[in-house]
């Protein structure tokens, strides 16, 4: 038990809030694109992504680094510049 609570009050600490300073390059994730190179995360995966609403973003200094960014998060967090 004691370890648990240890492990618990750690990751309470790990995580802070940080605020984006710059903006995002994304495009609208359209079936058939390639997307052999973009992360997705198992729990986007799981929830049935990529799939029409999801975003794909991708690192403006390297283009090569694309990740997905789910429809909800994106709607939730983000809005066009």
């Amino acid at each position: 038990m004691r370890q648990s609570l240890k492990q618990t009050t750690y990751s309470k600490m790990s995580w802070k809030q940080y605020k984006r300073k710059g903006l995002s390059e994304m495009k609208e994730y359209r079936e058939g694109d390639d997307i052999s190179r973009v992360s997705i995360s198992k729990a986007d995966l799981e929830n049935g992504s990529p799939k029409p609403g999801d975003m794909i973003a991708r690192n403006p200094k390297d283009h090569s680094d694309q990740w997905l960014v789910a429809e909800k998060y994106f709607q939730d967090n983000l809005e066009p510049a």
